[in-house]
């Protein structure tokens, strides 16, 4: 016979299975950028998967091969490709010294400032670089770690696809919300990664476009790789374009060429500026959108446990908290409501 009463099982039970669950979790730490990226691209794919496989009847299989493949040219590839192009170009302007006298130099004939403050902006341009470079993920340094990220996200998400129904049906059993809240926080969850990684990649990609484009009529130095930094750095609201073209646009100025800086500004803030709030109107209206102090919280929150990606996974991680509370308040008062009703009914019965 059991030391045990059935209520007493149950809570050891319970308690094995969090203690389990807590050291599963600890010890998946290191993939959970992974895991996440698993849960934002099977998001995004499904809608193509889904019709692949209903409308045109294709093989599960081989339609999620497709979209596995498809998803690593256009996604993985050139993320990697564009990092170490970054890399090796921020590398080669920490090691040009007479880079750095010259640009402190003219920034001297702008404004006039003392020796402390040339060596402050040295040592802070240096640390800039230093730190940029350690954000995107070296395809030399750290190579297994990135490829065993990889093998695993998309292990995951081709199990994620050909099982799509059973993993759905999974996490609507599983799931602490009542069916309703369930669907709803599906739902959410779909609009947020759109809004989040697609809405706001499109943003970013025009924005660093545009920028990338008028260097290159305007004859500034380094349009692409430019072109490429707006483009992470618009992921912050609070920094955004401006913080590339307006000191190219200074330097420009400082080299007299002054028609090549009065332009850049004024395409800067009337163009590039601007064509934030149009997408993000148009993209709010189609999937919604995410609130700047979200995307600047959330970015301060993933870069430190992502690196670049942090940028993407850090405001979406921040969003999901954020609705889960949303749910949780919805779900409290349904259960104070009903609490009251109840109480109500007793009393009239009494």
């Amino acid at each position: 016979m059991s030391l045990f009463n059935y209520k007493q099982r149950n809570n050891i039970t319970l308690l094995i299975i969090i203690v389990l669950g807590c050291l599963i979790a600890y010890s998946l730490q290191g993939i959970f950028s992974a895991i996440l990226g698993t849960l934002v691209l099977y998001t995004i794919l499904r809608p193509a998967f889904l019709y692949l496989v209903e409308e045109r009847k294709w093989n599960k299989r081989l339609s999620a091969l497709l979209l596995l493949f498809v998803s690593v040219l256009v996604i993985i590839l050139p993320f990697y490709a564009v990092s170490t192009m970054v890399i090796e170009k921020i590398a080669e302007l920490q090691s040009d010294h007479i880079y750095f006298k010259n640009l402190i130099f003219k920034v001297k004939h702008l404004v006039p400032v003392g020796s402390d403050f040339q060596s402050l902006v040295e040592d802070g341009l240096k640390k800039a670089g230093t730190w940029a470079t350690e954000l995107f993920p070296s395809l030399i340094s750290g190579a297994f770690n990135i490829v065993l990220g990889l093998l695993i996200m998309y292990f995951l998400l081709y199990f994620m696809l050909i099982e799509n129904e059973t993993f759905e049906r999974s996490l609507l059993k599983y799931a602490p919300f009542r069916e309703q809240n369930a669907y709803r926080f599906a739902e959410e969850m779909r609009n947020t990664t759109y809004a989040n990684v697609l809405g706001q990649g499109l943003i970013c990609v025009v924005q660093g476009s545009l920028v990338s484009l008028s260097f290159y009529v305007l004859g500034y130095s380094d349009p692409l790789f430019w072109g490429v930094m707006t483009t992470f750095i618009s992921f912050v609201p609070v920094l955004g374009p401006p913080v590339v073209f307006v000191p190219a646009a200074l330097l420009q100025m400082a080299n007299g060429n002054s028609f090549g800086a009065w332009a850049m500004l004024i395409f800067g803030f009337v163009v590039i500026i601007n064509i934030d709030n149009v997408l993000r109107f148009m993209i709010a209206k189609k999937v919604g959108n995410i609130h700047p102090i979200i995307t600047v919280i959330g970015v301060v929150i993933g870069i430190p446990l992502f690196g670049i990606l942090g940028l993407v996974f850090g405001p979406l991680l921040l969003s999901y908290f954020i609705l889960l509370i949303k749910i949780y308040e919805t779900s409290a008062m349904a259960s104070e409501r009903l609490e009251r009703i109840k109480t109500i009914s007793e009393q009239e019965s009494l």
